[in-house]
Order: C-alpha cells, then sequence, then structure tokens
C-alpha cells in the first residue's frame, strides 16, 4: 500500500508518498482499499503543525486525511452489518491519505445512491461540519436569514444546501466572480462578490434586520462584522480561522499569525447577554468518537443526498502522486467544490 507520511511541520514538500505494509483489522474495525480521498483545507493546517488536535491525537510523524470511500476487503472480529466487497465511505481522525486503512466500524457508512466513489469521498467532512453547524448548533429555522462565508467552497456550498433544505433565507459570500455561480446553484438566494462589492453594506442590504446565523470560518478579517451584523438572538458559529493563513508557499507566516491573533475578537458574556446573541465554536475532529453523533449526521446526510434535497459538491480530482498540487490549489482560495485524491 501507499500513504502519505509528514515527518516534521512545513511546506508542500513535506508530503511524502511512502510504501508500506497494509495494515490489519483490529477488533471493531473495518479495512478499507481506499479509491478516492476527499481533501480538506485543515488537511493543510496539519501539514503547517498548526492543527492543535494532530498533535494531541496523533503527533510527528503524521498521514493526514479526514476521508476515505472504497471497498471493504478485511472485517475485523465483532463487525456485523458490513461485508467484503462494500462499497463505502468512512470519516477518520487523520489517516485517510492512503491506499488501504482500518476505520473503526462506527465511523463507515455505505455509499450514498447514485454517487460515485470519487463523489462520496467529497461528502462526509464537509457535509458533516455544515451538518453540525446549522442544525446542531445554531438550529436554524425556517424563514431565518443565514449568511455563508466562502459560500462555493466545500463547507459552504453544504452550508448554502442545508439553509436551503431548512427553508431559510441564504446570503452566501464569494470571493471572486467565477464563484457567484456554484454559490447560487448550491442554494445562495443572494450571492455577494466581495471582490467587486463592498461586503458589510451588501450584507445589510440583503438582511436589514439582521442575521440570525452567521458561518464564519475566515477569523479576524471578519468575525467582529459577522457578529455585529447579527439580529436579536442571532448565533455566530466560528470552525476556522482561514484568512491567518498563507495562500502561497505553503507555510505560516509567523508574524501574520501574531498579528491575526490580536486582531480576533473576544466577546464578553456581559455583552453577549445584553446583545442577546451567542458565539459557538467547534472542531469536528475533537467529536469522531461519538458515535450517535456521526450516525445521526450521516443518516441526515444521506436522507438528503437521497431525496435530491441535497447533491454531492463539485469535484475536482488529482492523481495521489498529485498531492502537493492539491495542497497548493486549495490553499489558493481560487478552487469551487471538493478536491479529490485518486489513487
Amino acid at each position: 500500500m501507499r500513504k502519505v507520511v509528514i515527518s516534521a511541520p512545513g511546506g508542500h514538500e513535506r508530503l511524502t508518498l511512502v510504501d508500506t505494509e497494509a495494515p490489519r483489522p483490529a477488533p471493531g474495525e473495518v479495512r478499507i482499499a481506499v479509491t478516492a480521498i476527499g481533501v480538506n483545507y485543515a488537511d493543510c493546517v496539519v501539514r503547517m503543525g498548526l492543527y492543535a488536535s494532530a498533535q494531541e491525537f496523533v503527533g510527528w510523524p503524521i498521514t493526514p486525511g479526514f476521508e476515505v470511500a472504497g471497498v471493504v476487503d478485511a472485517l475485523g472480529e465483532g463487525v456485523t452489518g458490513l461485508a467484503v466487497g462494500a462499497e463505502v465511505v468512512a470519516v477518520t481522525r487523520f489517516g485517510g491519505y492512503a491506499s488501504s486503512l482500518c476505520v473503526p466500524a462506527h465511523r463507515v457508512f455505505p455509499v450514498p445512491p447514485g454517487l460515485s466513489l470519487a463523489e462520496a469521498a467529497a461528502v462526509p467532512a464537509v457535509y458533516l461540519t455544515a451538518w453540525y453547524a446549522l442544525h446542531a448548533l445554531a438550529h436554524a429555522r425556517k424563514g431565518e436569514t443565514v449568511l455563508v462565508h466562502s459560500a462555493a467552497g466545500g463547507v459552504g456550498g453544504a452550508l448554502c444546501q442545508f439553509g436551503r433544505r431548512a427553508g431559510c433565507h441564504v446570503i452566501g459570500v464569494v470571493g471572486g466572480p467565477h464563484k457567484v455561480a456554484a454559490a447560487a446553484a448550491a442554494g445562495a438566494d443572494v450571492v455577494i462578490d466581495k471582490s467587486r462589492t463592498p461586503l458589510w453594506p451588501a450584507v445589510k442590504a440583503a438582511a436589514p434586520a439582521g442575521l440570525d446565523v452567521a458561518c464564519d470560518a475566515n477569523g479576524p478579517e471578519t468575525l467582529r462584522h459577522s457578529y455585529r451584523h447579527l439580529a436579536a438572538g442571532g448565533r455566530l458559529i466560528v470552525y476556522g480561522f482561514h484568512t491567518m493563513l498563507p495562500r502561497t508557499g505553503g507555510k505560516p507566516n509567523l508574524l501574520k499569525l501574531a498579528l491575526g491573533f490580536v486582531r480576533t475578537p473576544w466577546f464578553s458574556p456581559l455583552a453577549l447577554t445584553n446583545e442577546n446573541r451567542g458565539v459557538l465554536g467547534f472542531n469536528l475532529s475533537y467529536m469522531f468518537h461519538r458515535a450517535p453523533l456521526l450516525i445521526e449526521g450521516m443518516a441526515a446526510i444521506s436522507a438528503g443526498l437521497a431525496a435530491g434535497e441535497l447533491r454531492p459538491p463539485p469535484i475536482t480530482t488529482y492523481p495521489f502522486e498529485q498531492v502537493a498540487q492539491a495542497h497548493r490549489d486549495l490553499e489558493s482560495g481560487r478552487t469551487i467544490g471538493k478536491l479529490v485524491l485518486l489513487t
């Protein structure tokens, strides 16, 4: 088998493809012959050495990757409900950049009907993130106004779809004209291209009564204003800090990180109470041990896909050997939808 190993934090050159023996499933595990691997921005952050849970759960060297799709080729003792030869999709807490891997059975699910393995690999991480943000945390309701930053990306597109499915009024923000159509297709009722239109006046015009939910993974560039544009009872959902990280070169700028930290707003409990607003943050990688949560989320996703109320994101595929190029492209901010590695 082949897998990507990162021996120490750094740039794209740290992504090393190595040959090794295939793992054997332990009791309760499923071994998957991997066909497709979803690429997430979190993988880039892992490579840079800035992903806290990666150091907490794994350390160096590390194989990144949160989601795969492929075929079951071995079952550990005690596994039921899955069969060798079945096409499956799985969520992994790191380790996904591999042609073969073992995963606890509660993180393995049938490929949703109608999806290819490449499409299936693009679904779990971003759709679980979007589902958890909008439903488990924000409890978005029909008629509420939801702001989605990076609405043409993987999580952003999924948030737009879940918002549309819930009957919300969705405002999507994108960073260039080539992304407008993708955000609209995902379900944004209003799409703001911030490269051509001043962002916050446009948000005010689209939501004059304020936002009920703002989903923000940008960090200090937008967090303060996302919060200020909430209506009474509004919720700000934070799940990333992308603007603090590099778009080229693959290595973090320590000065930029420090400035971003200083610029990141702090929210007073007294102000939150007086203004009747909420701020909630999360990192999905800390929740992979919660089997009922994963099962509930994946069931909602599969049901939405089966009903045609959700659709897989647009994907761009790369050969496994081009993993570094996939990271470069994702970090550039120019991509749409999800990137997928094919083994």
